[in-house]
């Protein structure tokens, strides 16, 4: 049972749900991504993502500068998946979501990365 309350736990703050749905709609995201999506600085979206990935929700990988996360459904999570899915698609925040994740998507994890941290992070 404690691994059911991790997972509810995750799913009860609305800017985790919020990046669950995201990563529902995408393949991976940049955690620079995710931090230009939610308008929150990198540490409070760092702290998201691992309880996300503490709940089994999230995974990621390292690609030289860049982490990306993937989402993981846990074993019999199928239904609470179509659940969150139904209810999200009725959502206002998920649409505006999804119009922001295009923005986003059109600009490189590089571009991101000056327009939250400036030059210093990744000069032209």
């Amino acid at each position: 049972m404690h691994d059911e309350l991790k997972l509810i736990k995750a799913l009860a703050d609305g800017n985790r749900l919020r990046v669950v749905a995201a990563l529902s709609r995408y393949q991976e995201l940049c955690a620079c991504q995710i931090t230009e999506l939610l308008q929150v600085s990198g540490a409070t979206t760092s702290r998201h993502l691992a309880i996300l990935q503490d709940a089994g929700l999230a995974s990621s990988r390292k690609d030289g500068r860049w982490v990306y996360f993937s989402l993981s459904r846990p074993k019999g999570s199928a239904s609470l998946f179509q659940w969150l899915n139904q209810s999200l698609s009725s959502s206002e925040t998920w649409h505006s979501d999804t119009e922001t994740l295009k923005l986003i998507m059109a600009m490189t994890p590089e571009d991101l990365c000056r327009r939250q941290r400036g030059e210093v992070c990744c000069p032209a």
